[in-house]
């Protein structure tokens, strides 16, 4: 086990081409996604998530959901969930699964080779055999199917030749094939209207169909090139039909006018995956393979759509990323030209920073967002203590000579733009803030260095080496400012670096590296400086003395990103070959190393220590990796390190439970037993864990603190006696006037006595069954059946039976190990001892413990006969409580990052 384990992925919304899955479940809608080899489940009401699946062996390909069940396929199988547990996997099919319709009580599934299996999901936990097959031959690659209403028993299915056929799946024939357009039907949706369909065609055309007859109702036609990957009928009495192409359009036609409607020009980044209008509702939703979901609502008076509500990510590789706010939060720039803010602790916090009318703007201009939105950020830098005040972060976009800064309190770009005073505008390529959190200092790739103010956006000062009449001769790499404001750090890319006065602006010293330096890192607590050259070697200095500390060599290829831990221990460092090394400083060596299936494009270490954040190439997420480390009461990392060897890891999956290759059990075949193992509790103690009683805390919480309890409620004064009996309670004269009720008829004095005679017998039984109970137990060394009994006393009958086996008798006789009392108390030390070493039941235990030491104390003091068992019971005390002390101190860090965000 290394040094970091997999945590799990951010950032992802939406993956690949799979449609989504919508369903009604009483009054609300719920929609289910692919985020790669998982799915998602979210509530449509605020696209809150409600439900992660499992991590399957292979990414989806098609998704289905009924009820509980969701139907994902993978590969050539189709998994079957319920909720979040895998029930059956399906596997007849021997090439990849690309469709799966919900047909009434039955799944669909057809593959790339014209293969479709018709299963019975109901019951499918007992049988994995599909109840029927239709093999629709080598010329026909079916693309989509879709039910017609009022059509029973039937399916459309398109192909990819051209033409769509009409099947009937319970008697397995085609009744009829309708010729097509000439051109790959890629989808296809029943409208409101009987026997009438809209299809649409790779060609850009959208054909109304009226299938009973065989006509051509009416057709559209994309202005803009590109296949009709979705479609979807308004249905709430409004004539009106989306499309939705490959370019990112969804038009809205007008099916009684026969014309275009409306269009939503850049709904999204990428080609549209699906669409669909909620039953009577004028909202559609749209996904796409930009990362993102979205619901529009059409409430304009001209029936134009406007955004409603909206979950995304980012729909490119984020190229650089930085922990904020105490590591809650990591602030992410990718190459989509977003900058975001992804929550660590709840994704529904995670948001993009508004660049100020972007959308407005577009449409203005009747361009494209993203030729409105800002070149992508290449390196930013920011600072929390100011963040109240004014902007706090500081970004350098790709081929731009101006830096923007941005006010992550409002989630917006703030309104200054920072220019430096140069004589060439060069694109700026190093930026940093000061440890004060009002100055930030430039580096443009002509080798001008210069200060500004964060309130005003003016410049204070320009960094000039007289010999130069610039800050460098060539590109500034990269800035650092140490913790007083009393130095900057810069480095040239041809290997200088320089120390400058912060607030004279002058050249204090320098220093030649002697090759070129890509990358820098500082750490202010310590002015520690760590370089990164062509030749794949890490290099620190001391700022101070301006002399080489440390070398570290280890990566064979170009080295991406490094950083340092806020303790100043760890430089973690990744390359292109695939690998994150941490290399300890004081002991000058590498102390764990791994390897990843996709390369490292940049790290950021949490200010807790707790969380390693990595981005991947060609990965639109942020995953996360948990420091192993500080879960561990041991401080020595070589238990969990592993030198110089390589361990290849997987990376972080969006679920936290993953499905391997090997668990994925195929249910179909000869058995028609399920292979999934059910749900079994153990009746074992997990090893160094205790198991509590599930009992409710106010149960033995009341038991501790009984004597406060009766306490608190004693009555302040003796009950009144009423001043008027009510005309229905019978009562009998009396001298002195009082009111005196009669007894029942059946009631006698002589009944009253048997009665408190039948009560002293109740207890006299009640405690003899404690004892008879707890002598049975003790013989036989199995005390379940004895503390199940005391978990049903209440707290006032547990406190009176330990009180009964006091000792009234104060005399000491030679026979006192006769007394039943004694023994009684013997046998609860017994009791005690084996509970305690199984840790079983824990903290209702020490509850009654604690009564028990609170009534008995005082005997177990005075008769030597019991000392044996009572060290006993102390050294069994002690020696729980020291591991479960170590527990807590080992998943400390874990709760308080819990712990801070709710969940």
């Amino acid at each position: 086990m290394g040094i970091f384990e997999p945590f799990r992925a951010i950032g992802y919304i939406t993956s690949g081409g799979v449609p989504f899955s919508v369903q009604r479940l009483g009054a609300e809608t719920f929609v289910t996604v692919s985020v790669g080899k998982a799915f998602h489940v979210y509530n449509c009401a605020k696209l809150n998530l409600v439900l992660a699946g499992p991590q399957l062996p292979k990414k989806i390909r098609a998704l289905a959901s009924y009820k509980d069940y969701t139907f994902a396929s993978y590969g050539s199988d189709i998994a079957v969930f319920k909720r979040t547990d895998q029930v059956v996997t399906w596997s007849r099919h021997d090439e990849k699964v690309n469709i799966l319709y919900l047909f009434g009580e039955y799944v669909l599934s057809a593959d790339i080779k014209g293969n479709v299996f018709i299963w019975a999901f109901k019951g499918a936990e007992q049988n994995s055999e599909p109840v029927g097959s239709i093999s629709l031959g080598d010329k026909f690659t079916p693309t989509c199917i879709m039910h017609p209403d009022t059509y029973l028993n039937k399916v459309i299915i398109g192909s990819e030749e051209g033409p769509f056929q009409l099947w009937n799946i319970s008697t397995k024939k085609k009744i009829y094939e309708f010729k097509g357009w000439n051109s790959s039907i890629r989808c296809c949706v029943s409208s409101p209207a009987l026997d009438v369909v809209a299809v649409g065609c790779s060609d850009g055309s959208v054909h109304v169909h009226n299938i009973r007859y065989d006509e051509e109702l009416m057709s559209f036609n994309h202005q803009i090139r590109g296949a009709v990957t979705a479609l979807s009928f308004r249905t709430d009495g409004q004539p009106l039909l989306a499309s939705g192409g490959s370019s990112g359009v969804i038009s809205i036609w007008n099916l009684e006018k026969k014309r275009l409607h409306s269009v939503i020009r850049d709904a999204h980044d990428g080609s549209i995956v699906s669409l669909h209008f909620f039953a009577n509702e004028p909202i559609l939703m749209s996904s796409a393979a930009d990362n993102s979901i979205k619901m529009w609502i059409f409430d304009s008076n001209d029936g134009d759509a406007r955004l409603l509500r909206f979950r995304s990510g980012h729909s490119a590789p984020p190229r650089c990323i930085r922990f904020y706010g105490n590591g809650k939060c990591v602030l992410s720039a990718g190459q989509d030209r977003a900058f975001r803010l992804f929550s660590v602790v709840q994704d529904q916090q995670s948001r993009e920073l508004s660049q100020r009318h972007v959308t407005k703007r577009a449409k203005k201009l009747r361009v494209k967002e993203e030729e409105i939105k800002l070149k992508p950020v290449i390196t930013f830098d920011c600072a929390e203590i100011r963040a109240r005040d004014w902007c706090n972060v500081v970004t350098c976009h790709m081929d731009t000579p101006q830096a923007y800064v941005w006010r992550l309190q409002n989630f917006v770009i703030g309104e200054h733009i920072l220019t430096p005073s140069s004589g060439t505008a060069t694109p700026i390529k190093a930026c940093v803030i000061s440890a004060c959190g009002n100055f930030t200092i430039l580096g443009t790739e002509g080798g001008w260095m210069e200060k500004f103010n964060l309130q005003s956006g003016i410049s204070r000062g320009s960094y000039i080496d007289t010999s130069l009449q610039c800050a460098h001769d060539g590109e500034v790499v990269g800035l650092a400012c140490d913790a007083t404001n009393g130095s900057l750090i810069s480095a040239g890319y041809h290997g200088d670096i320089k120390v400058w006065g912060f607030k004279s602006c002058k050249l204090k010293s320098r220093l030649d590296v002697g090759k070129s330096v890509t990358k820098i890192s500082y750490h202010r607590a310590n002015g520690l400086l760590a370089t990164v050259a062509d030749d794949m070697v890490l290099i620190l200095y001391d700022t101070v003395s301006m002399k080489m500390v440390r070398r570290f060599e280890g990566h064979t290829d170009r080295i991406t990103d490094l950083c340092f831990s806020e303790d100043g221990k760890w430089l973690i460092s990744s390359s292109m070959d695939g690998t994150l090394r941490i290399w300890d400083i004081s002991l000058a060596k590498q102390i764990d190393a791994m390897r990843v299936d996709v390369s490292i494009t940049s790290l950021s270490m949490s200010p807790n220590m707790d969380v390693l954040a990595t981005t991947h190439v060609d990965q639109n997420g942020v995953y996360l990796w948990v420091n192993q480390t500080l879960f561990s009461a041991s401080t020595n990392v070589d238990g969990y390190a592993s030198g110089k060897h390589v361990q290849n890891i997987r990376l972080p999956t969006v679920s936290s439970t993953e499905i391997s290759e090997e668990e994925q059990v195929h249910n179909s075949g000869d058995s028609k037993q399920s292979n999934i193992k059910p749900l079994v509790l153990m009746n074992h103690q997990i090893p160094n864990l205790i198991t509590l009683s599930l009992l409710p805390k106010s149960q033995w919480q009341s038991l501790i603190n009984l004597d406060i309890i009766k306490v608190r409620n004693k009555p302040i004064e003796p009950p009144k006696k009423p001043e008027k009996a009510p005309f229905f309670l019978p009562s009998v004269p009396s001298l002195s006037g009082e009111i005196l009720f009669e007894p029942p008829a059946s009631s006698k004095e002589t009944d009253s006595s048997t009665t408190v005679n039948t009560s002293h017998k109740k207890m006299a039984d009640l405690s003899s069954h404690f004892s008879q109970l707890l002598q049975s137990c003790g013989e036989t060394k199995n005390y379940s059946a004895f503390t199940d009994y005391l978990k049903g006393l209440s707290p006032s009958s547990l406190d009176m039976e330990l009180r009964m086996l006091q000792i009234i008798d104060d005399d000491e006789s030679e026979n006192m190990e006769d007394k039943p009392e004694l023994q009684s108390i013997s046998l609860l030390l017994d009791y005690f001892i084996h509970e305690l070493s199984c840790r079983n039941n824990f903290e209702f235990v020490q509850a009654v413990l604690k009564l028990f030491l609170k009534i008995h104390g005082e005997t177990m003091r005075r008769y030597s006969v019991l000392q044996g068992k009572v060290k006993k019971l102390l050294e069994v005390q002690s020696l729980v409580w020291q591991k479960v002390d170590k527990m807590f101190q080992s998943a400390r860090c874990m709760v308080t990052f819990l712990s801070n965000s709710q969940f």
